[in-house]
């Protein structure tokens, strides 16, 4: 592969691969299309249902699939080209969303066509999501990877913010999914037609394929070392717990009365608070004390979870939304940069395989759970318990895990390309 001809040090250097580009265009439009599409099938579920608990379904049906699969899709990643593996991916999602366009149009009186639709979404995100992960270091030069890392996150996370407003703006104009699912099925499709302009060298595959023993040498290094358990458990059980988004559609219905449209504004606050205080940590990286600032962000966490689930006002839920984003950011920021740093290069693959299933339960599970308590409890007292739950977690696991507690500095310059990386790794198992 050909350096960078801007230079290793250009703002821009990964840009000046092609692949990179075409790469890049492919994942905004699929992950602004998975957006709108959340935004989209939340709604027509609730309109349908008026159910709270058939909302944390929707988390469970993508969940599954990534849980029961992810050994076979690390299998199939090790031995068939990535871009082969995305290219099937993209017409996946294409052919998700025409369907749920297709049972829209045909008229829907139960929500069960809908999951077992996002059932295959889920099949599909289970091999897409690791295999976008492992694709972006054959795209660049070895020293502009961590400059394209950075754009990737930036581009995710922009999606992540354009994605619910452009879904809930369709929605709400129109009074129906259709134009939504129409948009998503036409990007996806967009979206493979530009990775097919992506050209690699051929390249021999790994003669060891990701097997049940290699991942479970993954767990037992995670068990072990105490030091990246609590760092990885934190994150699982809070925002497992913390977790309010599945409960949106409630709160723009039937308690904030602002409607489809408004509804997306909501989706995106949290992105709009993780893109503002990753920008604020890369210009003003934690130096000291990093360990303390992360468990009182959790902890801040927690406590705008409890003031947006009391909120009747749009602005404070909306202001409440944007710092669950921020101080979400700095958790992940910090727990990522602490596992890398203590784990071998060596182990780095299956533990980050591992934090991957992690990752993806304290989001999914989290609204399966959200669902369940608000079904059984009350909306308000759900997102209420769920931010008390989280607090207590903090307190229990800084006692637990003194180690957190003593941490103290990142590692300096190395914090500035985590920040992104960070970001994508969490963003890649909520929205791929």
């Amino acid at each position: 592969m050909q350096s960078s001809l801007s230079g290793r040090s250009s703002f821009r250097a990964a840009f000046s691969y092609p692949n990179f580009r075409q790469y890049s265009i492919s994942r905004f439009l699929t992950t602004c299309s998975s957006e709108m599409q959340s935004v989209a099938v939340g709604w027509q579920i609730y309109e349908l249902t008026h159910q709270p608990l058939d909302l944390g379904l929707v988390g469970l049906a993508q969940f599954l699939p990534g849980i029961c699969l992810f050994l076979v899709a690390g299998h199939t990643i090790d031995r068939v080209p990535r871009l082969r593996v995305l290219k099937a991916c993209f017409v996946g999602f294409a052919i998700c969303s025409a369907l749920l366009l297709a049972l829209t149009l045909g008229g829907l009186r139960s929500a069960y066509p809908l999951y077992a639709v996002l059932l295959l979404n889920g099949v599909v995100r289970a091999f897409s999501a690791p295999a976008g992960q492992a694709f972006v270091p054959l795209l660049v030069a070895t020293e502009d990877f961590p400059n394209a890392v950075a754009w990737s996150a930036s581009i995710f996370q922009t999606a992540t913010i354009a994605g619910p407003m452009i879904g809930g703006l369709l929605y709400g104009f129109t009074g129906n999914p259709i134009p939504v699912y129409a948009t998503a099925a036409v990007a996806y499709f967009t979206a493979f037609l530009s990775i097919t302009r992506i050209h690699l060298p051929p390249s021999a595959r790994p003669r060891a394929a990701a097997t049940a023993g290699a991942v479970l040498e993954g767990v037992r290094y995670i068990w072990s070392n105490k030091f990246i358990l609590g760092a990885i458990s934190l994150d699982l059980f809070a925002v497992l717990l913390g977790g309010a988004v599945a409960l949106l559609p409630v709160y723009a219905r039937e308690i904030l009365k602002i409607g489809a449209v408004g509804l997306g504004i909501l989706r995106s606050a949290p992105g709009v608070g993780a893109v503002t205080m990753s920008l604020v940590l890369a210009h003003f990286p934690l130096r000291r004390r990093a360990g303390l600032i992360m468990l009182w962000c959790v902890f801040g966490f927690g406590l705008t979870t409890v003031i947006f689930g009391l909120s009747h006002n749009f602005w404070l839920s909306l202001f409440m939304l944007f710092l669950t984003g921020a101080t979400d950011t700095v958790s992940v920021i910090v727990r990522s940069t602490m596992t890398q740093l203590e784990t071998p290069d060596e182990m780095r693959g299956r533990v980050s395989a591992v934090n991957m299933v992690f990752i993806g339960a304290s989001n999914e599970v989290g609204q399966f759970e959200s669902g369940i308590t608000a079904q059984w409890f009350g909306t308000i007292p759900a997102v209420v318990i769920g931010g008390i739950g989280t607090m207590v977690v903090v307190a229990l696991w800084s006692w637990m895990f003194p180690a957190l507690r003593k941490l103290d500095a990142l590692g300096g310059p190395l914090l500035e390309p985590v920040v992104s990386e960070a970001t994508t790794a969490h963003g890649d198992a909520d929205h791929e």
